[in-house]
């Protein structure tokens, strides 16, 4: 049995590898009557796209989606969605030592092991490359839910993290930094290890604001738990924290309650240290998730490993790779809240009736 496939009332599905012909999405579930086109999807593929700076992978592409099928007369016509993107410069030429050894931290032994044999040429469906459908899925998603605002920025790489935040400072800099303070520091940072034949790992913060109160359910569809398994699914996620996370381990109950007073049409909130989402459900205050990214595993630097007969190794890997993953990880976070939260609004719909 394949798991390709994510979501409950609204559902997608990817398909394709990093070096085949194409890859993208079919999106299901999708309400009809809302306004579509390939201008409406094409700004957040061309936030995740390569090649935009030297901070990321070299290779180029243009991300152009097309639409295939679920939109008539520019609507959704309540049928599936297929979305498409075109591979156009793949090098698989640079997977030559790939296809003899495995690279440590990456997919490359698991996959063997599941399948017996593996697409060695960039990763196949463990690379990155494969977010661009979400992500084009992800535009889709917000269509459902314009009352909602999601914006993500990356606040953490190599251990050194922001200070403080403005919001403009996000597009004003190639690392999604909104700290242009610390975007200064990142760059030396990952450019030094890109230099160095090495890689950074990164943590990418994720805020949705609009989402009312209700979303979400118990106990085995909670609205965290579902953002959790969303976010992990990206590949290079290791670790996924809702609201203060780890951090409110180490604080009382009195510091870690979300006070309320009385408000106008709903409570006033005075923390939210529950990152928006409680027993499951939300609360009415912006959710929030954050994301950890390892250090890219296709590295220059040579690492000990063994071939696919067993034999000890040594692999460096050639080729173009983001030196930080954790950059364009932050439009993928982004879809990936979108497409829960639009599955959230449906099901919420769909038992309640509002």
């Amino acid at each position: 049995m394949s798991h390709n496939s994510f979501g409950h009332l609204f559902r997608f599905t990817t398909w394709g590898e990093s070096h085949g012909p194409a890859l993208g999405a079919v999106v299901d579930g999708c309400p009809p009557g809302l306004n579509l086109s390939e201008a409406d999807l094409q700004p957040f593929l061309d936030k995740r796209r390569p090649g935009t700076s030297k901070f990321t992978t070299q290779r180029q592409e243009a991300d152009a989606v097309r639409i295939l099928s679920g939109v008539f007369e520019g609507r959704t016509t309540g049928t599936p969605i297929s979305l498409m993107i075109e591979n156009t410069d793949q090098r698989s030429k640079d997977y030559s030592e790939v296809a003899a050894a495995y690279r440590p931290g990456h997919a490359d032994y698991a996959y063997d092991a599941k399948y017996g044999f593996r697409d060695y040429r960039g990763g196949g469906r463990s690379s990155a490359r494969e977010t661009a459908a979400r992500v084009a899925a992800g535009g889709v998603a917000r269509l459902v839910i314009p009352e909602v605002s999601i914006v993500a920025h990356v606040v953490e790489i190599g251990g050194d993290r922001t200070e403080t935040f403005e919001a403009a400072e996000i597009d004003r800099n190639p690392l999604f930094c909104a700290d242009a303070a610390a975007a200064a520091r990142w760059e030396r940072l990952v450019d030094d290890a890109r230099k160095a034949g090495s890689s950074l790992g990164a943590v990418v913060e994720c805020v949705a604001t609009g989402v009312p109160a209700g979303w979400g359910a118990p106990l085995y569809m909670k609205l965290d738990a579902q953002l959790a398994s969303a976010c992990m699914s990206i590949n290079a996620v290791k670790g996924v924290e809702i609201g203060d996370g780890f951090a409110a381990a180490r604080l009382r109950g009195e510091d870690n309650a979300d006070r309320m007073r009385p408000g106008d049409a709903a409570p006033q909130f005075l923390a939210n240290h529950a990152g928006g989402v409680a027993g499951g459900i939300s609360t009415g205050q912006p959710v929030v998730v954050r994301v950890a990214f390892k250090p890219t595993s296709s590295i220059l630097t040579p690492v000990e490993t063994i071939t696919r007969d067993g034999a000890a190794t040594d692999i460096v890997t050639k080729g173009r790779h983001d030196p930080c993953v954790g950059i364009r990880g932050a439009p993928v976070v982004e879809a990936m809240m979108a497409l829960v939260l639009a599955d959230a609004k449906l099901m919420q719909r769909g038992q309640t009736g509002r």
